[in-house]
């Protein structure tokens, strides 16, 4: 890689030049040492080593193996040791994640937004990008054997980027963190500001600041996280702001110990301490004058900066940003060169979280976690979370394109919005269309399947009632325009076909025929099926059976139902619903404001139940057809599923690096923390209706003991474990509480 973003190699010091290419084992050895013995000596809790370069990957599997072994063994036996490791990803692949996995060690790679905005300087010597590489490595790292490893991404901002797109690229990827980086730069070499803006990079992180908290902040991102925190005194948790105590060296492949990396911009040597791990200790090292004056917080930083009324926030903005070789201040003694955008984006941060949680209801995330950790939600909660899965699909799509390439089914769809941006929100709202372009995201997917947005296009066009004309793909027969119906062709063929929506009609151009439907009449004819709604008194919800993307559940999915099948499904959700009002109405808010839609099954064969929840399609539920007491049941049960994941796609309710396993009474295998949460919330569900239909089913006694027993045990067993967060805790104590409560 030759990246311009990088200090080591591309700014000021060059002392690279001097240095070995990689950490010999007698220096590594050597550092370990010592940070076992300051750890021992300061009775520390536990320590962070960051594996960074250069690129820590170009050592290789085994050797990477070997300084991991290397490390732990000295540190381990002394206090807690976090492992992260900062890559670009190019050379990540699954024998390094086995030894990363192996040892613990999370992963953060950068990644600038989409191909445009990420090539524009992370590229390699001979200038081809390194975006596909880059994608491929956050895949590996989101497939459940790795997901433990992945801590997130690391973007530096430039501000010719559009925020929007980077935004949207980054959270397609769905990191547990986002790290916004300002571009290295300092008062000799200031920072790109495009005319006309005299705080541009204020203005640019703004826009994703305000899009980030009307998405309801679906993502960590750090830098607002600090600005949020510091806002209420809390610490900034980042040195871009300063940070509270700057307590981190470097230490170089020789063994030299350095100050913090960045100051690599200021000038050749300026990191430099004259000190190595192989002669001086750590308490050495703290008491240089330049270390220990960033330990002084506030009170080091310049007159201008303690002047300021922001400074609690700020803090000074990055030390390496503040120099300047000549003048008044030279040296560090100075704002940041970003001292202009620092202090607009602390007042613009500060004044849009203000508004936005004055308009947010409900207002508070703890709120909301522990009201649906109750086991329940009302309707305005349950609709908020719904509200939220628009935006998450429409990052979703953003990655698809960029991923496949546009065509002129999006350039439809963005027409479509232009023109009626609430068609376009009722698309997107569609389960599967999440779950689609989740699939579509997939390692080894191929882009000949984004010939379904040219159904959501369509789609969106009829709500609007604006003329369309895209591409599509039948289907082995089927042409879905999710949300308004589906097109049957008269045989089962698969192959290309364009849709035409116009003045209430739409033609399908097919390989051997076209077909017309009026849209004005809403009934089904033999190539045509509207969407079909069961009214259940004051909200519906859609019987979906033609969308290809359904078929994402452990079943397959019904094929078109009749007549016949139709009327027994709207019979059974409607007698469903009634007992859910009568027997089960805590839980009947929740499914009006969330439940969106239902996807029939084909039966076992064997008469057994079955119903499923995707994770990626929050709104449905899918199941096969049973009678409307057990359908209510399932209804609530996997509804439950629902909840949660859109909870968890907001807040972390555990720790994503535990490994821990637990025991629950459904399965023989102990469960990973996020399957026993889900599996406790579901039960938690079954034994309350199984406890509150009693009367009206011979089962329920036995079938609420055994869910009870399940219930209980799952949450002892999670509150034994230290991988719940405290909003985790609180989750499973209010669940608890209303456990408890059925005794008394």
């Amino acid at each position: 890689m030759s990246c311009d973003h990088c200090y080591v190699y591309e700014h000021a010091d060059q002392s690279w030049r001097t240095k070995p290419r990689t950490m010999a084992p007698a220096v590594l050895r050597a550092a370990a040492g010592r940070i076992a013995e300051h750890a021992h000596a300061w009775s520390l809790p536990r320590v962070r080593v960051v594996l960074h370069g250069g690129e820590p990957l170009l050592v290789g599997a085994a050797r990477m193996d070997e300084i991991l072994t290397d490390l732990r063994a000295q540190v381990e036996p002394v206090t807690r040791l976090d492992l992260i490791m900062q890559t670009n990803g190019v050379r990540l692949a699954p024998p390094m994640c086995d030894v990363l996995k192996r040892h613990g060690v999370r992963v953060g790679v950068s990644l600038d937004g989409d191909r445009a905005a990420n090539d524009l300087h992370r590229r390699f010597a001979n200038g081809a990008g390194s975006y596909d590489q880059v994608r491929a490595a956050l895949a590996l790292l989101r497939t459940p054997d790795y997901r433990e490893l992945y801590a997130g991404l690391l973007c530096t901002v430039d501000v010719r980027n559009d925020p929007l797109r980077v935004y949207a690229a980054l959270l397609a990827e769905r990191p547990p963190e986002v790290d916004f980086l300002l571009p290295h730069a300092t008062w000799d070499e200031p920072p790109l500001r495009p005319a006309g803006d005299f705080t541009p990079y204020a203005s640019w992180l703004s826009v994703i600041h305000q899009r980030w908290l009307a998405d309801k902040r679906p993502m960590r991102i750090r830098l607002f996280d600090g600005l949020h925190s510091t806002a209420d005194g809390g610490p900034s948790g980042s040195e871009q702001l300063g940070a509270d105590v700057v307590d981190m060296a470097v230490i170089e492949t020789d063994g030299r110990y350095e100050q913090a990396d960045s100051i690599k911009i200021a000038y050749d040597g300026a990191p430099a301490t004259g000190l190595s791990v192989l002669t001086h200790s750590v308490d050495d090292l703290s008491r240089l004058a330049p270390i220990a004056a960033r330990l002084a917080g506030v009170e080091a930083l310049s007159a201008v900066c303690r002047s300021c009324p922001v400074v609690d926030q700020c803090r000074g903005g990055l030390y390496a940003h503040r120099f300047r070789t000549t003048g008044t201040g030279s040296g560090f003694d100075n704002p940041s060169v970003y001292c202009a955008d620092l202090r607009v984006l602390v007042e613009q941060s500060n004044e849009e979280s203000k508004m936005h949680f004055a308009d947010t209801e409900p207002d508070a995330l703890g709120s909301i976690v522990a009201e649906i950790g109750s086991g329940f939600g009302a309707e305005s909660t349950i609709g908020w979370l719904a509200d939220q899965q628009p935006a998450i699909t429409r990052a979703l799509l953003f990655a698809v394109i960029d991923q496949h390439g546009s065509n002129a089914a999006w350039d439809a769809l963005a027409a479509v919005e232009s023109v009626d941006a609430g068609a376009v929100q009722r698309v997107l709202a569609h389960p599967y269309a999440r779950a689609w372009a989740v699939d579509q995201l997939r390692p080894g997917a191929v882009g000949g399947g984004l010939s379904y947005l040219g159904g959501l296009a369509a789609a969106a066009a009829v709500h609007a009632g604006v003329a369309v004309e895209v591409d599509v793909e039948i289907d082995r027969g089927v042409v879905a325009l999710p949300t308004a119906g589906t097109v049957y062709w008269p045989s089962p063929v698969t192959g290309p076909a364009r849709l035409k929506v116009e003045q209430d009609q739409l033609w399908i151009i097919g390989p051997d025929r076209t077909l017309s439907v009026n849209l004005a009449r809403p009934e089904a004819t033999a190539w045509w099926q509207p969407a079909r709604w069961v009214d259940l008194g004051g909200w519906g919800i859609r019987l979906e059976d033609g969308d290809p993307a359904r078929d994402c559940h452990r079943w397959t999915p019904a094929g078109r139902l009749d007549a016949g099948a139709e009327r027994a499904w709207r019979d059974a959700l409607t007698e469903a619903w009634r007992v859910i009002v009568t027997d089960l109405p805590a839980y009947a808010p929740g499914l009006r404001a969330g439940l969106r839609a239902v996807v029939p099954l084909e039966r076992d064969p064997a008469g057994a139940q079955r119903a499923s929840t995707a994770r990626d399609a929050f709104g449905s539920v899918a199941a096969a057809l049973t009678d409307p007491g057990d359908l209510a049941v399932l209804l609530v049960h996997e509804f439950q599923h629902g909840k949660l994941g859109a909870l968890l796609d907001l807040c972390d309710l555990f720790d994503g690096d535990s490994d821990a396993r637990i025991m629950v009474g459904w399965k023989p295998e102990p469960r990973p923390v996020e399957a026993a949460l889900q599996g406790v919330y579901a039960h938690a569900a079954v034994a309350d209706a199984w406890r509150l239909r009693a009367d009206q089913d011979p089962r329920g006694p036995e079938l609420y003991a055994k869910y009870l027993g399940w219930t209980t045990g799952a949450i002892a067993a999670l509150r034994g474990t230290e991988a719940l967060t405290p909003l985790g805790v609180d989750f499973v104590d209010r669940l608890a509480a209303t456990v408890e409560g059925w005794g008394s």
